[in-house]
Formats: C-alpha cells, sequence, structure tokens
C-alpha cells in the first residue's frame, strides 16, 4: 500500500502517520468542551500540528456512547468556521461525520477525508443524498469507513457477542468493495475496525491482536485506541489518564500492521513510535 489519496495530499504510508482529534464539541467522552469555540479549536489544531500530527480530524458531533444526534445545521455551524481556516494549516484535514449533507459541505470548503463511524450507511431522506454518492461523484477525496455495531446511543448497551473478528472484516471489506464497484479507487479508502463502537473489551483487545487479517484486505488501515474505555477497563485509569496506555496501544497498533493512528496525545504517541521504528530499524 503505497499512499492514500486524500484530496490535495497523497498521503505516504511507507512510515505511519499521526492523525490528531479536534473535538469541536461539548460532549465528547474525553475532552468535551475544550477545543469548542473557533478560536480554541484552530490553536489546538496548530498545536498538534508542532506536536507531529501528519493529518487533522475534525468533528463536530460526539459519538461517544449514549451521545445524542446532532441536527445538520447545527454541526455545520460547529464546524465550517474551524475547516475554512484550518484547510490552510498545510496538513490533509480529516472531517469526522455521517451526514452526507454536511460531507458535501465539508469537501466544498476543501476538506481532504471524509471519516465516517456509519462506513457511509446513512442517506438523507428529505434530499435523497446518499453519503456514498458523495463520495463517488469526488473526484479524489479520501474516505475512511468505520465499523460500529448499533449506534452510539445503544452499542454499549448490546455490544457484539462471540468471535468479532472475521464479521468487522467482512463488512468493511463489503462497504469498500461496493464504494469501488461505484467508481473510487481503492487507494482513496481507508478501513477502521472501529474500537469500542458496540465490542466488548476482550473483542477489542482480539481486533489489535488479529489486525493483520484487516491488513490483509489491501486497504489502508486506520487504529482508533485513543484513551478508549477498553485502557481503562485494564489499566483502572480515568479517561484523562490514559495518555500512556493510548501510546502503547498506538504503538502496537503500528507494529500489527496500521497505517494511520487517530489519537488525542500527538506529541507522546510521535514518541512512541520512534521507539518502535528504532526497535524495527535495527531488526
Amino acid at each position: 500500500m503505497p499512499h492514500w489519496q486524500t484530496g490535495r495530499t497523497r498521503i505516504d504510508l511507507s512510515r505511519p502517520q499521526v492523525m490528531g482529534i479536534v473535538n469541536i464539541t461539548p460532549d465528547s467522552f474525553s475532552d468535551g468542551g475544550q477545543h469548542a469555540t473557533t478560536r480554541e479549536a484552530l490553536l489546538h489544531c496548530e498545536k498538534l500540528i508542532f506536536d507531529g500530527a501528519t493529518i487533522l480530524d475534525l468533528g463536530a458531533e460526539s459519538t461517544r456512547p449514549g451521545a445524542q444526534p446532532l441536527s445538520q445545521d447545527a454541526e455545520l455551524q460547529r464546524l465550517l468556521p474551524v475547516l475554512r481556516e484550518a484547510v490552510s494549516l498545510g496538513v490533509p484535514v480529516s472531517v469526522d461525520t455521517y451526514k452526507p449533507g454536511v460531507m458535501q459541505a465539508a469537501l466544498d470548503v476543501g476538506a481532504d477525508i471524509i471519516n465516517d463511524v456509519w462506513a457511509l450507511r446513512w442517506s438523507d431522506a428529505a434530499d435523497g443524498l446518499s453519503a456514498a454518492a458523495v463520495i463517488a461523484r469526488h473526484p479524489n477525496c479520501g474516505v475512511c469507513l468505520m465499523h460500529m455495531h448499533g449506534n452510539p446511543l445503544t452499542m454499549q448497551v448490546a455490544p457484539m457477542e462471540g468471535h468479532i473478528v472475521e464479521p468487522v472484516r467482512d463488512f468493511l471489506q463489503s462497504a469498500a468493495q461496493a464504494l469501488m464497484e461505484q467508481g473510487v479507487d481503492q487507494t482513496r479508502i481507508c478501513i477502521d475496525p472501529g474500537i469500542g463502537f458496540g465490542k466488548t473489551v476482550t473483542q477489542n483487545f482480539s481486533l489489535l491482536a488479529h489486525q493483520s487479517r484487516l491488513v490483509a484486505c489491501g486497504f489502508t488501515v486506520l487504529a482508533g485506541w485513543s484513551r478508549k474505555s477498553s485502557l481503562g477497563a485494564v489499566t483502572g485509569a480515568a479517561a484523562d489518564d490514559r495518555v500512556v496506555a493510548s501510546a502503547i496501544a498506538a504503538a502496537l497498533a503500528v507494529q500489527n500492521g496500521a497505517h494511520i493512528v487517530r489519537v488525542h496525545d500527538v506529541r507522546e504517541t510521535v514518541q512512541a513510535l520512534r521507539v518502535l521504528a528504532a526497535m524495527l530499524a535495527a531488526v
């Protein structure tokens, strides 16, 4: 997998890429409210880049367990003022959304990547616009397809059962194949197993242990372990005290083939990945 085509940029996948999280929300599970104004969010974007982020991921609607849906107008009101400035900061910009109307507005402003927890399964009933159609008609934007069991309101109330590596892999492969059949090149597609999205602690770590099965599908692979509750379950640490655990999980994900890690704590993750790179170089 030589590169990930993302709008204005071909992202080099010969080394791991760090996607910095920018939550423009009052209610995200870890840092909700900390970057809720345009100025705060942009200052955070600049800090993440300074710390080593090679991609920014802007999200204006929380998808934490139990999160309430947000209207499209409210999401755009939060997102667009930040996005208009972020696209000039010199790195590819991703927008974390599942609404086709928000996707289209973000791409029109210059977003490079759409990062969708629903894997493009959403359609706007009012105008018949589908998320997949928005991506398919764009000439070169990147897209990340994530696996989610259920929805944010219910996913941890009734998580998946049994062994899940193959079902997650099959879902993502099917979603990617459907997009390719609409003319989207494989190099534009990234897949994400959706750590914490309707899975148990054991299942999440099983996805990490067997991540090579996802890598074998031939798409860019993104891993999002940052500050997740599964890390809290095994360490006893609160969400804002999971920096070390998150950096370790990111390094393990990269060691097991992930091309991109999506993180809150960029500086610490970059350090962990440098240690991993030094070890692999010595091998």
